[in-house]
């Protein structure tokens, strides 16, 4: 599944993959969105559990339905996390109450906030991601092309969504990847053979 594709193509050879599979809960089907993978929620407590993240306090998340469970441990944890705001480009909610957790409670728990003030990394969505750390997103919205914030960025990712190595142009290099059995700590793009 490597072959030479255009990004949108291969975009949707995993959707239709994880499809297939069954590997992808709501919303379905998966195309158009970061897929809501099965077991999110472990690949989530791996990644928080980490060295690299377990140290940070401040996050930015991203508001994908499949990154609810990781808002919901972080804050349960104590973290203080920055979401994207869906209709205000450029803003973010501040959140430190785990009910925040849930796109619809933001508005009444979370604060708005025009800077993320104080955050240390960012966990973005992605439709895939390759063993050298090259993420794939959606192909549009708040994170498409990365944040360039000059902070560290991760992902989660279902062992199908994670591919030796992209056949187009990553949108952003993350330095660790969340799955449910472990995290994936990318060769940097430096080291590329």
């Amino acid at each position: 599944m490597t072959e030479t594709l255009t990004a949108g193509a291969f975009r949707e050879a995993m959707w239709d993959r994880l499809a297939g599979t069954r590997a992808v809960s709501y919303p379905l089907p998966p195309h158009g969105h970061h897929p809501n993978f099965v077991r999110a929620r472990d690949a989530a407590r791996q990644l928080l559990a980490h060295p690299e993240v377990a140290g940070r306090r401040v996050l930015i998340v991203g508001p994908e339905r499949v990154l609810l469970p990781l808002r919901k441990l972080a804050l349960e944890a104590g973290l203080t996390l920055y979401v994207p705001h869906q209709k205000k480009a450029g803003w973010y909610w501040r959140l430190t109450d785990p009910a925040g957790a849930q796109l619809s409670r933001m508005a009444a728990v979370g604060e708005l906030r025009l800077q993320p003030e104080g955050a240390q990394a960012a966990v973005l969505a992605c439709v895939t991601v390759d063993r050298q750390g090259g993420r794939l997103g959606k192909g549009y919205g708040w994170g498409a092309r990365g944040l360039k914030l000059g902070l560290p960025e991760y992902t989660l990712a279902h062992p199908l969504m994670l591919v030796e190595r992209l056949p187009c142009p990553a949108d952003s290099q993350v330095r660790l990847i969340g799955t449910p059995g472990g995290v994936t700590q990318p060769e940097p793009p430096a080291e590329r053979a």
